[in-house]
């Protein structure tokens, strides 16, 4: 891989190695900040990268397959005289093994494979070979992974990895410059951050004048301009109380962490925790911009005041920053808009229940749940749990009680 990166100046590699699947997270928590994209040479630590779900940077492996397994099997074949019902592999799709087989015109059909979704541990895989071997069924190994083909050598298995072949390599570069291509043009996109502050908050009955008020407004308008500074942004007024700053997506998402802590405005400090509430637009053009942040206020304000949301050049809306319970949805769809008209849901509370549903990876959800994931009382909660099973769109399918004296909690199956 290293050989095939140093042929493009565009690119500059930094090698990671390791041997156990325990030190992936803490190596790449050491380069964290000295990338701009991961490439893995295989899936192993590429999933446990995305598990991890700790890197902000795009990820990307080269696939195991293509002249590079060729050329394994005819090392096996014609040097190894070792026949392929006798050979364990492992990684690769079982389509994919068949098809290779099929166009080599290997008559046998792959007995052994150890193929698996996801990320697993390379011990798993070394096991899987080796109780093979021993047990007399196969002659030899074909891994994908270097650890494994290490182990299994150590432990006397005759073992053969299949290296990334360079057309692959060539190919995910390709992929990782049209990516980063595409972020560049995302990052210089007009961004307008819309904030709105309650100048009463930091005002106390005795201080309480039009005067005060005034130089609350000032001292705010000073801070604005240095958060304003910051970010490379210009600062307009947009009536008492609410400002719009225009910039670039690409320096208010490193200022905000990819959209999931509230910006840092020095603003904060002369008001109240949940004076200051905040709309964030991104769009093509900046007429665009200043209305997604505009609708994006809007949604903050009916999630709850203080809270920052933002609206993206795709429609979809994610929030509330900074809240562990944040969630990602989007404007009417015909099918939202659909259900809608048969209920007496609004399209915006069907989403935002589509992405919770979403978000928790299940389709069954009670009212109390809800109502955390919502921010919104119990008793709306049951009303929108109800109304759906009213309409058919849920099923009760369970109850569940975590308090003995407390009443039971209706468990309902979500059909939208």
């Amino acid at each position: 891989m290293e050989s095939v990166i140093l042929k493009y100046p565009e690119f500059s590699c930094v090698p990671i190695s390791y041997w156990h699947d325990d030190e992936i997270i803490e190596k790449l928590t050491t380069y964290m900040q000295d990338v701009d994209m991961w490439l893995f040479s295989g899936q192993i630590p590429y999933w446990y990268a995305k598990k991890w779900a700790g890197i902000a940077q795009p990820m990307f492996y080269v696939p195991s397959s293509g002249s590079s397994l060729y050329k394994t099997l005819l090392h096996i074949a014609y040097h190894q005289k070792i026949s392929f019902n006798q050979v364990s592999f492992d990684t690769f799709h079982p389509s994919e093994l068949e098809r290779v087989f099929l166009e080599s015109e290997i008559t046998h059909e792959p007995l052994y494979l150890k193929h698996y979704e996801g990320e697993i541990h390379t011990d798993e895989v070394v096991r899987y070979h080796y109780e093979l071997w021993k047990k007399g069924k196969t002659m030899a190994a074909v891994t994908c992974l270097k650890n494994a083909q290490y182990k299994l050598k150590s432990l006397g298995v005759p073992a053969f990895r299949v290296l990334p072949a360079q057309s692959a390599v060539v190919s995910t570069l390709a992929l990782i410059r049209q990516t980063h291509e595409t972020l560049h043009f995302k990052d210089s996109q007009i961004a307008v951050q819309m904030i709105e502050f309650d100048s009463f908050s930091s005002l106390t009955k005795d201080t309480y004048s039009t005067d005060e008020i005034y130089k609350i407004e000032i001292k705010m308008t000073e801070k604005l301009l240095e958060y304003a500074k910051k970010i490379n942004g210009s600062l307009k007024s947009a009536g008492p109380g609410r400002y719009v700053i225009f910039t670039t997506r690409g320096l208010l998402q490193e200022m905000t962490k990819d959209f999931t802590v509230v910006p840092d405005l020095a603003v904060l400090q002369l008001t109240g925790n949940n004076a200051v509430t905040c709309g964030i637009g991104i769009g093509q053009t900046a007429y665009e911009a200043e209305i997604n942040a505009g609708t994006a206020l809007l949604h903050a304000k009916e999630y709850q005041k203080g809270s920052s949301m933002v609206v993206f050049d795709d429609n979809t809306i994610e929030g509330p920053l900074g809240q562990p319970e944040q969630i990602t949805y989007g404007f009417a769809s015909e099918k939202l808009q659909s259900l809608s008209e048969q209920t007496t849901l609004s399209v915006t509370t069907l989403s935002k229940l589509e992405s919770i549903l979403r978000k928790i990876r299940k389709m069954e959800i009670n009212a109390h749940d809800l109502a955390q994931h919502m921010n919104i009382m119990p008793r709306s909660a049951r009303r929108i749990l109800t109304e759906l099973e009213s309409k058919g769109l849920a099923q009760v399918v369970a109850e569940e009680n975590p308090h003995p004296r407390g009443r039971p909690r209706k468990i309902y199956r979500i059909m939208l």
